[in-house]
This record gives C-alpha cells, structure tokens and sequence, in this order.
C-alpha cells in the first residue's frame, strides 16, 4: 500500500465536476447490443409462442381455433411488444433529447416478450 500519496493528489484523477449532457456523449461510439443476441432473442420468442399450440393440437382442440389463437399472440409477442419498446425509445429520444439506439430497445422488448411469455408458461403449467 503506498502511503506516500496525499489524499489531494488522488482526488485530482477523479472526473471533472459540471452538467454532463448531450456534449460529453457525442464523442463516444455508441454502445449496442450484439446483432447475435438480438436475432437470438427473436427466435427464443418465436419458439416460445409456437411451443404450446403443437400440444395443443395434440390434446384434441380444433385446428381453427388454434391457429386463430396463433394469429393473434404470436405476433403480439414476436413483433408488438418489441415496436412498442422502439416507439417509446423514439418518443424518449424526441421529447427528453435521449439517445436511445434502436437495436437497444428492440432487444428490450423482445427480451421482455420472452420472460413475459416464459411467465404465462410457468402459470398454466
């Protein structure tokens, strides 16, 4: 441990004081969640909305119905929920001058799908 240092010295390598806003962010690369887990994500979510109607057929239930019911939450799931988190990301962006990166709220929202989707599973099971 070296104690030949004061404690001024140390508090001079801290981070300058003042209004961080727009200006301190434009020179930094923005940060983005890898293409990989994106496309991952939207497959998980894709599977995990088919999963249930397979045995749903098999338990004897008519196929129109099911594949009403397909119709409708497969793409709620797969596309709303992800559109919905990148139309709040826009809003965010416009009206409180964020810079929220579109591959990041589509992740969110379809990250979001598929715990949403894992937790209605996990009730009627």
């Amino acid at each position: 441990m070296d104690t030949q240092h004061s404690f001024s010295e140390s508090a001079s390598t801290r981070l300058p004081e003042g209004d961080f806003d727009q200006k301190s962010y434009q020179n930094q690369p923005p940060s983005l969640v890898p293409k990989g887990i994106t496309i991952g994500l939207a497959i998980f979510a894709l599977i995990l909305s088919l999963a249930g109607y397979g045995f749903r057929l098999l338990a004897g239930h008519e196929p129109a119905e099911v594949l009403l019911h397909a119709a409708v939450l497969v793409p709620v799931f797969v596309l709303g929920i992800p559109l919905l988190f990148w139309l709040g990301s826009r809003v965010l962006n416009k009206v409180k001058g964020m810079h929220i990166e579109t591959r990041n709220a589509i992740s969110l929202g379809l990250l979001t799908s598929c715990v949403s989707l894992l937790w209605i599973m996990g009730t009627y099971s």
